[in-house]
C-alpha cells in the first residue's frame, strides 16, 4: 500500500514537473515570435502548445537516456525519482521567479544525480553516459548555438543585403511561423521525454512495469500522451517573465532574426533527439539569440544580462544534486 501511494505521489509530481517545465520553457519556442509581434502573445501560446504536443510523440530515444543512461536504474527507488523531481520543480520555480531561462533538463539530471548518489554511491552513475549525453553537451551545445546563429545571420545579411530592410522582414514575418513552429516541434521532441523517462523509472521502480530479456524497456503509449499533453498545457499558460528575458532583454530582435535563431535552435535540437541526447533547450535558444545579435556588434547584446542567465546555466546541476540530496536525507531521516 505503501508502495502504491508513494508511486502516486511520484507521478503525481512528475507530471506537475512537466507543467512546469512547459510554463518555464515555453519562452524557448514562443519567444522571438512574440517579441518580434509576428504574433500576439495569446495566438503564440496556442500555436507553441500545439506543436509540443505533435513534438513530444515523435519519439523516445531521449527518455530512454533518462531512463536507464545517466544512473544505474537498478539502484533507483522511487523515493530517489520523488527526491529528483521535488529538487526539480524547486528550481525550476525559483529561476522563474528570477525570469532566468535556465535548463529544466539540466536541473531534473542534478536531481537524480545527487539523490542516486546519497542512496547507492557514485558507483550507480554511468559515468560515460553522462561525460557523452550531458556535460559534454552542456558545454558544446552553446558554442553550437552562437556560432549556427551567427552563421546563419551573416549568410541572410549578405542574401539581402541590397534590399529594403521593411520588405525584408514583412517577408520574414510569415517565415518566422515556420521557424517558430519548427522550434516549438523541437522543444517538444526533446524536453517532453525526460519526464516519460523518469515516469517510466517509476513504474519500473514500483513493479508496475517490468524490463524485457535483454534488460531493455518501452515508454507506455499513455505515458508519452499523457506527457505531452502536460507540456502543451504549460505552455498555454505562459511564462512571461522568461519571454520577457529571451524576446526583449537579450536584444531587440525582427523577424529576419528571430528567423535565423529559431532555425538554428531547431535544427540542432531536432539532430540532439534523434541519437538521444538530453539537450537543454534553454541553452540552444539563447545562446543562437546571442550569435544572431552579434552580427550587429558586440555591443548590440546585453552580456549583463547574459551574465545572469549563464551563471544560472552553471548552477543548475550542482544547486539541484545539493537539494535533491538534502530532501534524500531529511526524508530518510524522519521516514
Amino acid at each position: 500500500m505503501i508502495t502504491i501511494l508513494l508511486l502516486i505521489a511520484v507521478v503525481a509530481v512528475a507530471l506537475t514537473f512537466e507543467f512546469i517545465n512547459g510554463f518555464h520553457d515555453c519562452a524557448n519556442a514562443i519567444a522571438t515570435v512574440v517579441s518580434t509581434k509576428v504574433l500576439s502573445p495569446r495566438h503564440a501560446v496556442l500555436f507553441g502548445a500545439g506543436l509540443e504536443f505533435i513534438g513530444a510523440l515523435t519519439g523516445t530515444h531521449v527518455a530512454k537516456t533518462i531512463g536507464a543512461g545517466i544512473v544505474n536504474s537498478e539502484m533507483i527507488t522511487l523515493t530517489v525519482i520523488f527526491c529528483a523531481l521535488l529538487a526539480a520543480v524547486l528550481w525550476n520555480l525559483f529561476t522563474w521567479y528570477l525570469g532566468l531561462p535556465s535548463s529544466s533538463s539540466h536541473a531534473l539530471i542534478g536531481g537524480l544525480l545527487g539523490a542516486t548518489i546519497v542512496k547507492a554511491g557514485f558507483s550507480a552513475v554511468h559515468v560515460a553516459t553522462l561525460m557523452d549525453k550531458v556535460i559534454i553537451p552542456m558545454f558544446t551545445s552553446p558554442v553550437l548555438g552562437f556560432c549556427v546563429g551567427f552563421s546563419l545571420m551573416l549568410l541572410l545579411i549578405r542574401i539581402f543585403y541590397r534590399y529594403n530592410p521593411q520588405k525584408v522582414n514583412k517577408r520574414f514575418r510569415k517565415l518566422q511561423l515556420l521557424s517558430s513552429g519548427l522550434m516549438a516541434l523541437s522543444h517538444g521532441s526533446n524536453d517532453a521525454q525526460k519526464t516519460m523517462g523518469i515516469i517510466t523509472l517509476a513504474l519500473l521502480a514500483g513493479g508496475v512495469l517490468h524490463k524485457g530479456p535483454n534488460g531493455d524497456f518501452e515508454i507506455p503509449l499513455f505515458v508519452i500522451l499523457i506527457c505531452a499533453f502536460m507540456m502543451a498545457a504549460g505552455t498555454m499558460n505562459g511564462g512571461w517573465k522568461i519571454i520577457k528575458t529571451m524576446g526583449h532583454k537579450i536584444i531587440k530582435l525582427k523577424p529576419i532574426h528571430g528567423f535565423a535563431a529559431e532555425t538554428s535552435a531547431a535544427g540542432l535540437i531536432l539532430t540532439a533527439s534523434h541519437f538521444g541526447i538530453p539537450l537543454s533547450t534553454t541553452h540552444v535558444i539563447s545562446t543562437a539569440i546571442m550569435g544572431v545579435g552579434s552580427t550587429f556588434h558586440a555591443h548590440a547584446v546585453k552580456w549583463r544580462i547574459v551574465g545572469n542567465i549563464v551563471t544560472a546555466w552553471v548552477l543548475t546541476i550542482p544547486a539541484c544534486m545539493i537539494l535533491s540530496s538534502i530532501i534524500y536525507y531529511l526524508i530518510y531521516k524522519i521516514f
